[in-house]
């Protein structure tokens, strides 16, 4: 049976309005979805079951488990040409929003988008992204298995730090994104994703070795489960590229996160004699 995506879209829009899941409140007529908006037919039927039920904790139990298409609502919320802030303005060619596993247990918040992420539209993609992918790797873990986001969602010009007007217009959102995965670890990486994300001017320093409880704002007043989670801070990649010498010490925040979330390192095979 074809899915119904007008019907779902405002099932959906319904959700929000009663303020179910990690979505902020909003006046009812900023609720829109655009068309790019596609919802699985296993999404419409969590949606029916929810709209039969008399329990609100099947409401929300579904917003949770429909992390795809809340975390789409989120993109379309923030709309293919924002202008929340200069950026928009600033050069950058596309908002690259966010990448990885809806559930991921572990997340990854890094400063913003370099020129190879702002033409593909996905985070750390280049030189930078390659060593956060080895370091995953080092982890036991697969990319697709963690959730990467930034702090800013478009380029700064000449990849300069992001300015704190820029980095406030798109807190709103990577919060929600945030509360959508529910990750049980934070791993901000470089000192603006630790400096935004605790509200601290520290050094990396005085920062790193240790984990911080974290719990974002709240989005939906009186909804759901308060997300309290840990994070930890470590070096950007880029910085390590810069520097290798911090690799070893990066090492150790991984490995800590590692025993947190109960990895194991993979064993490295042999080398050729």
């Amino acid at each position: 049976m074809p899915v119904d995506r007008n019907a779902v879209r405002d099932r959906l829009q319904f959700y929000r309005e009663l303020g179910i899941g990690p979505l902020y409140r909003r006046e009812a007529s900023t609720y829109l979805v655009s068309d790019r908006l596609e919802i699985s037919p296993e999404e419409t039927s969590a949606c029916d079951a929810a709209l039969t039920s008399t329990d609100n904790t099947a409401f929300v139990n579904t917003a949770n488990a429909d992390r795809h298409a809340l975390l789409r609502i989120i993109q379309d919320d923030i709309g293919p040409n924002c202008q929340r802030c200069g950026l928009g303005k600033l050069g950058r060619k596309q908002v690259v929003f966010g990448t990885g596993d809806p559930h991921a247990q572990l997340m990854f918040i890094g400063e913003g988008p370099g020129a190879d992420e702002d033409a593909q539209g996905l985070p750390f993609v280049g030189r930078a992204g390659q060593l956060l992918n080895n370091m995953i790797a080092a982890m036991g873990v697969k990319r697709e298995q963690v959730y990467i986001a930034n702090i800013v969602k478009c380029r700064p010009p000449g990849n300069r730090t992001p300015e704190r007007d820029e980095c406030d217009a798109c807190s709103p959102f990577l919060m929600r994104q945030i509360q959508v995965v529910r990750p049980k670890v934070i791993v901000a990486l470089g000192a603006t994703a630790a400096k935004n994300l605790l509200g601290v001017s520290d050094s990396m320093a005085s920062m790193r070795g240790r984990f911080y409880d974290f719990s974002p704002p709240r989005t939906a007043a009186g909804t759901g489960e308060p997300l309290e989670c840990k994070l930890a801070v470590t070096y950007h990649p880029a910085f390590l590229l810069r520097d290798p010498r911090q690799k070893k010490e990066t090492w150790k925040d991984l490995q800590m996160v590692m025993r947190y979330l109960g990895l194991t390192a993979p064993q490295r095979p042999p080398e050729a004699g």
